[in-house]
């Protein structure tokens, strides 16, 4: 005969979900299992390479050293008075986090489908690995940018920062939270329309040319298309930064407060598609 308190689980798995359900007490539980993936992630990618974590910061070096001699020699779309390696550094710096981040997490369940065929743990915990192991990444090139930032300061004089960066955290934390918004939103939709991962792939790089990487929106060359750029909601972050870091740029309070909403509803449709979504997707990839 049964125990009376025998139906007292420790776990409950339970298909049922509110939409909007999102469990971050399940998710702190499963943060060593989150922390193994942030591992396999960063050292999978350059075990076998020769320089290692170093391409972390050749990566954008180069690609600034390309952005130098096209768009600012060539077209001539840098800001005058502002070093050219520091103004596309910056830019591409950071839209180097979010399109990687949105790429990876957007193709999560399609990657991992083996894994989640046979073991239950929380499906947000490998998108958050994307997530927090590209923000490592980040952090060694930015890392590199502030020292190359403190030289045009102290050495050269040719920067002229302001109080504005101290909003960098809150800049860099809706950064975050767009990416991986967008990126579980995709992941969600591509375990039934698989042409969105290649319509991603296409469509970052066309995206990156709506953002302020190449160019500044004080630059009176783009003026007539201001109307159109303001509503990507990276503009008025990488306006903010480099507005900041290089004072540089426009900062807009009004565009900033379009970006923070536009981020939270993001992050809303994202758990309502994922949550939907997460009871019957193993079954379609």
């Amino acid at each position: 005969m049964l125990a009376d308190n025998a139906t007292d689980w420790d776990y409950e798995i339970s298909s049922e979900n509110r939409f909007l359900r999102l469990n971050l007490l399940e998710l702190w539980r499963y943060r060593d299992l989150l922390l193994m993936f942030v591992q396999r992630d960063i050292v999978t990618v350059y075990k076998q390479t020769i320089l290692g974590p170093i391409w972390f910061v050749l990566q954008p070096l180069f690609t600034t050293l390309i952005f130098v001699v096209l768009f600012g020699r060539i077209a001539g779309l840098s800001p005058d008075g502002v070093p050219q390696f520091a103004f596309y550094l910056i830019g591409i710096t950071l839209w180097s986090y979010f399109s990687d981040t949105l790429n990876v997490t957007s193709k999560t369940f399609t990657d991992n489908s083996n894994i989640f065929g046979k073991v239950y743990f929380p499906r947000l915990v490998i998108p958050l690995s994307k997530v927090l192991s590209g923000f490592l990444k980040f952090l060694m090139q930015f890392g590199f940018f502030i020292v190359l930032w403190l030289y045009y300061i102290l050495i050269t004089r040719q920067v002229t920062p302001n109080w504005y960066i101290l909003l960098t955290p809150l800049l860099l934390l809706d950064i975050v939270l767009l990416s991986l918004g967008l990126g579980i939103m995709i992941t969600s939709l591509t375990t039934k329309y698989r042409d969105l991962t290649f319509l991603i792939s296409f469509g970052m790089q066309l995206f990156m040319y709506a953002t302020p990487v190449a160019y500044s929106m004080s630059n009176p060359k783009i003026s007539k298309y201001h109307s159109y750029i303001w509503f990507n909601p990276l503009t008025s972050l990488f306006e903010a930064f480099k507005y900041g870091f290089l004072g540089t740029g426009v900062f807009s309070i009004k565009w900033l407060l379009y970006s923070v909403g536009v981020t939270f509803i993001v992050l809303l449709l994202s758990i309502y598609v994922f949550n939907k979504v997460e009871k019957k997707f193993i079954d379609t990839v």
